[in-house]
């Protein structure tokens, strides 16, 4: 399995960033960081880039209970979607979860990892 689960959408960029706010709402998620690639390599390198942002979006019953079981699980914590830009429309990213946290896997926190990567599933399936 891939550390990451993609899909590409037909929505225009901004469009497609609301969408994935308001899916992940659905699913009991917040942003609560939000990275545009974009702009900060414009201001360190003063290159240009595609449209890019990362969102850290944040489920906080799982959380609190994956660092309940584990403190160090902040390392991978928020769960990071990416929204950029690409030919054709636009592409939605995240972080897979059970992947990532495969090395952690025991009892609990496998049920947490799977139930989260469910959630988002849910979101990409949604856009």
């Amino acid at each position: 399995m891939a550390y990451y689960l993609a899909k590409k959408i037909s929505l225009e960029f901004t469009e497609a960033v609301a969408k994935v706010v308001e899916e992940l709402q659905k699913e009991g998620f917040g942003v609560i960081t939000q990275i545009d690639v974009r702009e900060t390599l414009k201001k360190k390198l003063d290159v240009d880039f595609r449209p890019y942002l990362i969102l850290g979006a944040c489920n906080p019953e799982y959380a609190h209970q994956a660092l309940t079981l584990d403190d160090k699980i902040g390392t991978l914590l928020p769960c990071n979607f990416v929204v950029q830009a690409v030919e054709g429309g636009t592409e939605v990213l995240a972080m897979n979860p059970h992947e990532t946290m495969s090395s952690l896997m025991r009892g609990e926190m496998e049920e947490i990892s799977q139930a989260i990567t469910e959630k988002v599933n849910r979101v990409l399936e949604a856009l």
